[in-house]
């Protein structure tokens, strides 16, 4: 079962808003709608599931409709058509108590300018959410100083928020959607009001908090190099709708029209790109005990300048470099001249590419890419490596220009502007 299901979701703006839906299904666009009924669409037929366990970032620019998609996730807004459920439950047809429950025991909201209680002491705000449950004094004291910890915010519970740093506080909101144990976490900007070396930190802190809890997070950014950082998955948003959803590798690699390849054109590709997305599969490979003249029929029938030697369990023994294989053939030697894994560039799949250079220039032959036993993935070469990880040329964008529909995306390299209400801007 999904964590949570996103079925053909609609919210439009204005008197009698279902006019606006029929309308957007008959093939009619966001500007006809305003121009004619009056009516501001700001989600149009989004449709997603996210599973358990999944950091799902939407993206967009201000006005794209992500906020407002957000805040009907979690009930605070209904939709005017499709459905939103959280695991077995439908928000959208949830009503009073019901939906009361949801938002106490199965989501926890990180927002953007923090909410915190500012005549509350910093573990009173870690613990405001348990004690909107119920729970007791002591046990939600307990959980909220667990919460304080994992932020790196222990011993700090006797503090008031304004006593504390911007990123702290923001880690305040965090060990408080943490502490209400719930499943889901929603954030929506929640880290675009600090500081860039802050904002850094606190998605690394993120990223470790999820490899150990295992949360299901909806993340809202404005920020494109902050999705492609921490989304498992990514949703391209504009004019309210979804252009695009995959992995960031998928987006970079084939995005799905103008908008999106325009959009990523400036992305360092070197911070998302791994090693397992750009290696190759080695032309041959040599055994250990093979000889020169073996080394060097290879490496003329594949045209290579280098080449693999492993051992019968596939495990990396080292390298031969054309010249050092021609000589040794002249003086008639019967070992290969290898070059060992100590003077080789080697990665890990995961590997990403600005983390190859330094070792790749420094080292002798393509950067070996090995897995968890040290047998032989394969190869990057340097000139894959570099090409890789620089941004390749994006026609400018024509019938599907992001200027179009006015929807009021201007461009869309502007992604550090601050987010404003898509609600607000719809009124």
């Amino acid at each position: 079962m999904s964590a949570i299901s996103v079925s053909h979701l609609y919210k439009v703006f204005g008197r009698r808003p279902e006019r606006g839906v029929t309308a957007l299904q008959q093939g009619r666009s966001r500007a006809e709608i305003k121009e004619e009924l009056g009516l501001t669409a700001a989600v149009v037929d989004v449709d997603f599931e996210i599973e358990p366990g999944e950091i799902f970032v939407v993206m967009g620019l201000s006005g794209s409709g992500k906020s407002t998609l957000i805040r009907m996730v979690n009930g605070l807004l209904t939709p005017t058509d499709g459905d939103v459920t959280l695991g077995d439950v439908n928000v959208t047809r949830a009503k009073g108590e019901e939906l009361r429950r949801v938002r106490r025991e199965k989501v926890s909201m990180v927002f953007q300018h923090f909410a915190l209680l500012p005549h509350r002491t910093v573990g009173e705000n870690a613990a405001y959410a348990l004690e909107v449950q119920g729970v007791n004094r002591a046990d939600r004291h307990r959980k909220a100083e667990e919460a304080l910890e994992m932020v790196d915010l222990g011993g700090w519970g006797g503090y008031r928020p304004d006593e504390l740093s911007g990123g702290m506080r923001q880690r305040v909101g965090l060990a408080r959607a943490l502490a209400a144990g719930s499943d889901i976490l929603l954030m929506d900007e929640a880290f675009s009001a600090l500081d860039p070396l802050i904002r850094r930190g606190m998605q690394d802190q993120l990223v470790d908090l999820q490899n150990r809890l295992d949360k299901t997070i909806l993340f809202i950014t404005h920020d494109l190099n902050e999705a492609m950082r921490l989304g498992d998955r990514i949703a391209m948003m504009r004019d309210g709708r979804i252009e695009q959803i995959g992995t960031a590798q998928e987006i970079l690699n084939d995005p799905v029209n103008n908008y999106v390849a325009s959009f990523v054109q400036d992305v360092d590709r070197s911070r998302v790109l791994t090693a397992a997305d750009v290696l190759e599969s080695p032309p041959a490979v040599i055994g250990r005990d093979s000889g020169p003249l073996a080394a060097q029929k290879l490496m003329r029938e594949g045209q290579m300048r280098w080449l693999v030697v492993q051992g019968r369990d596939r495990r990396l023994v080292g390298m031969v470099e054309e010249g050092a294989v021609a000589q040794a053939v002249s003086e008639r030697s019967e070992s290969l001249p290898i070059i060992g894994p100590d003077q080789l560039a080697v990665a890990a799949p995961d590997t990403l590419l600005a983390d190859m250079y330094t070792s790749a220039s420094q080292n002798q032959g393509p950067v070996v890419v090995l897995d968890e036993q040290e047998r032989v993935l394969g190869t990057v070469p340097l000139v894959t490596l570099l090409a890789a990880g620089g941004n390749p040329e994006v026609e400018p964008p024509a019938e599907d220009s992001p200027t179009t529909d006015g929807g009021g995306d201007t461009d869309p390299h502007e992604i550090y502007r601050p987010a404003q209400s898509e609600t607000e801007e719809a009124r």
